[in-house]
């Protein structure tokens, strides 16, 4: 499987966890849910490759403190809003709350990380 073909069905995957309410778009609300450390907090987070540096270090240093798996997509900011139905809009990243999409994502870029 090519490197686009992964990104469209982590997309793909990033869009079913929206649907099924599984998803949190958004750096400072992933920030806050991993806070508070109750009720549906990331499993997983996806990176849009182009995102701001700011955001890029945040969500970076979130990841590492709370020991969230962090995965960089290859996909511009406006492409994960678009998958996760955030229409006219730019989202650095989205945090998973489904275990098994989470699993599945990180399936998929056979990463050594588990949930």
């Amino acid at each position: 499987m090519s490197d686009a073909d992964k990104t469209e069905k982590i997309l793909g995957y990033l869009g079913l966890a929206a649907k099924a309410g599984k998803a949190i778009a958004g750096v400072p609300l992933i920030r806050a849910a991993l806070s508070r450390g109750r009720g549906d907090k990331p499993l997983l987070i996806v990176r849009a490759a182009d995102s701001a540096e700011n955001s890029t270090v945040r969500v970076e240093n979130c990841a590492a403190f709370y020991g969230v798996p962090l995965l960089v997509v290859e996909a511009s900011t406006e492409r994960l809003a678009r998958a996760v139905g955030k229409r006219n809009a730019a989202v650095a990243a989205v945090g998973v709350c489904d275990e098994h999409l989470a699993k599945a994502i990180l399936q998929l870029q056979k990463t050594d990380i588990s949930i």
